[in-house]
């Protein structure tokens, strides 16, 4: 959408990219919320290694089927409808799960905020890529990263001051209930106020367009971009959705002439399960448990995940500046490079380590080693792979495939995200982190190929200008 920059109401657009990002903020908050209740968890239900990887992945298990279900949904009820659908669960969520008195019916709760995260992850990149300019919409949907990430740093920070408060995650708070609930209690207000905001911003009006609203859909176009500029994105959109003459299907990702799935769909797939196996969640769902097992203490482990969680925010907002100036892969070939020599020295670092009592333990200086290179990896990652990955499954696809393309993506994802998180406690106890840390970094060295390979360039062209 290149329109007169004159006539472009950019107070307009960052309004609504904000209450869209909100979602972001709650995609980031509930995946980082587990994040220290761990022990909690473990005390109140008994949980064994596997049983705690599986309290802590059932939301990934929602997430999947929520990304996979709100990528078509939205063809039929709207991006914002199925935002505010999501917006309810996380409310849902946060209810239950803090007052679950069983691991089954913690498991559920977290699967009903699975299901609302999943829907926020790929609907916000794709309502953002729908209502912004060509020229700055990788900075725009960049924001939903950041906005991920402060929900993450969010939960670290309440989890930590309600843990100080208390004395400990399991210790007695308000009410004297064990601290660990009200860390997932927590998540409602900013829930509440993510549901109150979807209802101030319109609809996508390439959703209108799609839906034979195109009365509504000028109208938002025009608040947008001005009424020559809707004019204009009103036949364009008009054209491409021309070129199919029926309603978006997911029958539509097969390739008519060969009957294999689209190569685009192929990119998305791989985009989607390289961001999760270089092993970033790893980091967020189990930072705390991660550096209290090689030595820090368990205060000192949730501020290691308030710094992480800092330095994120921070690269994000470098990307800001680049993504729209470098392109996306260029910074996804720099992140694959630098995720894979940090991962690397994380994982060197953890085999010079001895077990004392069931736990690793390292030397000072291979401590230091392993913390600086942790945090360089978030940086790299956040710089690049994790605001790039959804940038680009918001925008790659073809207007007729977008939901549906989203939807696979998404679900794929997510379901890459399941394995790695659920996997995680059996495999550092089996086989060893310096092993399960090298497998990322493997991940990582591969990423960079796949990319070079299937990754297209998406900077400054319109959605409609996009081919599968």
């Amino acid at each position: 959408m290149q329109g007169d920059s004159e006539k472009v109401n950019m107070t307009f657009i960052a309004a609504i990219v904000a209450v869209a990002t909100i979602g972001g903020f709650m995609f980031g908050y509930d995946s980082g919320v587990i994040n220290g209740t761990q022990e909690g968890l473990e005390q109140a239900f008994g949980l064994s290694e596997l049983g705690t990887g599986l309290n802590v992945g059932a939301l990934l298990i929602g997430c999947a089927t929520g990304a996979f279900l709100a990528g078509r949904l939205s063809d039929l009820i709207g991006r914002r409808g199925v935002m505010m659908i999501a917006a309810l669960m996380f409310v849902v969520s946060a209810l239950a799960s803090g007052a679950a008195t069983s691991s089954a019916i913690f498991i559920f709760a977290r699967l009903i905020g699975g299901l609302g995260v999943g829907a926020a992850s790929v609907l916000a990149p794709v309502y953002i890529s729908e209502v912004t300019p060509a020229s700055i919409r990788g900075r725009m949907s960049t924001l939903q990263q950041i906005m991920i990430i402060t929900g993450l740093t969010g939960a670290f920070v309440v989890n930590y001051a309600v843990a100080h408060s208390a004395g400990g995650s399991t210790a007695s708070f308000w009410f004297g209930l064990p601290a660990w609930r009200w860390m997932f209690w927590m998540q409602v207000l900013p829930a509440g106020i993510y549901f109150l905001a979807l209802l101030l911003i319109p609809e996508s009006p390439r959703y209108l367009m799609a839906r034979g609203r195109e009365r509504d859909a000028h109208r938002v176009l025009a608040r947008l971009f001005g009424a020559t500029e809707a004019d204009r994105k009103i036949a364009e959109i008009s054209a491409s959705l021309s070129l199919d003459h029926h309603r978006p299907r997911f029958s539509d990702l097969v390739d008519p002439s060969t009957g294999r799935l689209r190569p685009i769909v192929w990119s998305g797939i791989g985009l989607a399960v390289f961001q999760q196996f270089v092993g970033i969640n790893i980091v967020f769902y189990y930072g705390a448990v991660l550096w209290q097992s090689v030595g820090f203490s368990e205060n000192d482990a949730l501020l290691i995940n308030i710094l992480s969680g800092s330095l994120s925010i921070l690269a994000c907002i470098a990307t800001i500046f680049l993504i729209d100036r470098i392109g996306r892969k260029p910074l996804l070939l720099g992140g694959s490079v630098g995720m894979a020599a940090t991962l690397g020295v994380v994982a060197a670092a953890f085999s010079s380590g001895t077990f004392e009592g069931g736990s690793l333990q390292l030397s000072d200086q291979a401590g230091t080693i392993a913390l600086v290179a942790a945090n360089l990896y978030v940086i790299a990652f956040n710089m690049t792979w994790g605001p790039v990955m959804w940038v680009m499954l918001g925008e790659m696809y073809p207007n007729q495939i977008r939901g549906s393309g989203l939807a696979v993506a998404g679900f794929a994802q997510w379901a890459a995200n399941f394995l790695i998180v659920v996997s995680f406690p059996a495999l550092a106890a089996w086989i060893g982190l310096p092993v399960t840390y090298g497998f990322y970094a493997l991940s990582a060295f591969l990423s960079f190929f796949f990319v070079r390979r299937m990754v297209h360039e998406t900077r400054g062209r319109e959605l409609e200008e996009m081919a599968g």
